[in-house]
């Protein structure tokens, strides 16, 4: 009977099916490795070492899930409304056009070395709000799926960044030779994200402080603030909701620009916590990945940080394995893809048996 109980807890149950799914997946994962002629015991170390082999790539594992976890946070906020900010891939890419210019063209490297790097995250967090609230104001004005125009708006950024790294105008870096890339010149080194624990050899910036003390926000919005209720009330019932008095209109743009805020911050954090540069595949499919990620947390914060981290290891250990195991660009993307569908179907299951 004691067993029956321990078994039955649905913390437990979360926990070993999750476990279970990660494993299973992998392995399935590694057998087509296995099959596709390359060796299984070469692929399996690459996987590890690019995913946790040092202290330096267990920074980077972190530093790739604090932008899922960042973009997980907008999706569940939006998602307590019952809207899905689905967008997050090009607010992540205005995001990062934003800092980007305000680095190199907005006058940040002048400022003193605790606002040069904050002005252009905050300019970051505005044009995703921006994008978001575009989204949010044709939802709450004419209806429009906001599936649709945020999904929509993400190609329209996606076009914009690749724009700005190909006009000399916008954001390109000038001609210095014919092989010069399109791409924008690297941000100055006050701009960048500082670091924490830098004798340490862990690779990691402030973004890990900034995206804690957000996770206390949202927990905080959701379970204990009036616009937590809000948005849980319009979630529910938006004509009832109206009729109570609490403001419908507003509430899907706020919390639209917020979700936005949120990717476009992950995308400042990329510029410049990482990258340095800004280039046509900037966002890397990041934004998708995040979207997964929120999807995965079933509106848990906690769930956001334990999917982010998940999804930030693979990620590492999947670009080691394109480049030390000789595993071809595509078959990385069809593991990853394999993995999310398998851990997707678990959390279903979860869902379907109340967990």
């Amino acid at each position: 009977m004691k067993n029956e109980t321990f078994f039955q807890n649905n913390y437990v149950r979360l926990v070993l099916v999750l476990v279970v799914a990660v494993l299973a997946s992998l392995m399935i994962s590694f057998g087509i490795v296995n099959a596709y002629g390359l060796s299984f015991a070469d692929a399996l170390s690459a996987f590890m070492d690019g995913a946790w082999g040092s202290p330096y790539v267990i920074g980077s594992s972190i530093n790739r899930a604090l932008y899922f976890a960042l973009i997980g946070l907008g999706f569940i906020l939006a998602d307590q409304a019952k809207l899905a900010n689905i967008g997050a891939e090009g607010q992540l890419a205005v995001g990062g056009i934003m800092a980007t210019a305000l680095c190199l063209y907005g006058g940040a490297s002048a400022l003193p070395s605790g606002l040069a790097f904050l002005y252009p995250l905050a300019g970051a967090v505005l044009a995703g709000a921006f994008w978001g609230a575009i989204a949010g104001f044709l939802k709450a004005k004419m209806g429009t799926n906001e599936v649709i125009s945020t999904l929509l708006l993400s190609f329209i950024a996606v076009w914009l960044l690749y724009c700005s790294v190909q006009s000399d105008y916008l954001l390109k870096q000038p001609m210095t030779t014919s092989a010069s890339l399109p791409q924008s010149l690297p941000i100055p080194e006050n701009t960048m994200i500082p670091a924490i624990f830098a004798n340490s050899g862990y690779n990691l910036n402030l973004g890990l402080v900034i995206a804690l003390i957000l996770a206390v926000i949202v927990y905080a919005v959701i379970h204990y603030s009036r616009f937590g209720f809000y948005l849980r009330s319009v979630g529910h019932n938006q004509h009832a909701s109206k009729r109570a008095g609490i403001p419908v209109f507003s509430t899907i743009v706020i919390v639209m620009a917020i979700s936005g805020g949120f990717a476009g911050l992950a995308g400042g954090l990329m510029l410049q916590g990482d990258q340095q540069v800004l280039k046509s595949g900037f966002s890397s499919g990041y934004g998708f990945d995040g979207l997964v990620v929120g999807l995965l947390a079933r509106g848990s914060v906690l769930g956001v940080f334990t999917a982010a981290l998940v999804f930030g290891f693979l990620r590492s250990g999947g670009i080691n394995l394109e480049l030390v195991a000789q595993v071809p660009s595509a078959m990385v993307l069809a593991i990853q893809g394999l993995i999310i569908l398998i851990i997707a179907g678990a959390a279903r299951w979860l869902g379907r048996q109340g967990a």
